[in-house]
């Protein structure tokens, strides 16, 4: 009979365990609190940024690399094209107008010659809160109305300026890839361009 075969250990079954990554180290880590280790947190953070700066710049610069010369605009322009204009609204004043109309239109029966006097006497004063409602939500639409605008206005105008932004790079970066004098692309200019929106880019992700 053949002899069994051995089982596998559990340690060899088990994959390795990943080893942990540690962030870097700048200067002791002992320091007690004071100017030194306020000055060693500092460096260590421009470290840091420096470092997503020029990740970022490396990203767009394949990018830049990989687009044609002739990259189209056109996706800058149309961005939130698909937006609904806002459907007309009736204004709230005339609204409410409208809405008090309803309701003094409805007739009442006419009273009884005799019963005239009796049923104005018994008739409740109208209190003196009647319309304060329907001003209340007029004057709440409109501020909602107003807030509406002031949101789109904001937005367009943040539209606008992107999309200027836009085509300033877009222009400073066809200058830059134009062949000067000897033939050759203005490298450093370019670079420079890069850079700035690599750093734009880590500021706005803050």
């Amino acid at each position: 009979m053949a002899p069994k075969r051995p089982l596998e250990s559990d340690g060899a079954a088990t994959p390795a365990a990943k080893k942990l990554r540690k962030g870097f180290r700048v200067g002791p880590q002992n320091l007690p609190d004071g100017p030194w280790k306020r000055k060693v947190d500092k460096i260590k953070k421009d470290l840091i940024h420096k470092a997503k700066v020029k990740k970022a710049y490396k990203k767009i610069k394949a990018a830049e690399q990989a687009s044609s010369k002739t990259e189209a605009t056109a996706s800058g322009t149309t961005e939130d094209a698909g937006e609904a204009p806002p459907s007309p609204q009736i204004h709230p004043e005339r609204q409410a107008m409208l809405e008090g109309d309803e309701e003094q239109a409805e007739p009442s029966p006419p009273p009884q010659s005799g019963e005239h006097h009796v049923r104005r006497r018994k008739q409740k004063p109208r209190k003196p809160g009647y319309f304060d409602k329907a001003v209340a939500d007029a004057e709440r639409k409109k501020a909602e109305a107003e807030a509406r605008a002031q949101e789109i206005e904001k937005r367009n105008a943040e539209r606008k300026r992107k999309m200027e932004e836009r085509e300033r790079f877009r222009k400073a970066m066809a200058k830059a890839r134009t062949p000067g004098r000897d033939g050759k692309r203005k490298l450093s200019r370019e670079s420079g361009l890069l850079l700035e929106k690599a750093k734009k880019i880590v500021g706005d992700a803050k």
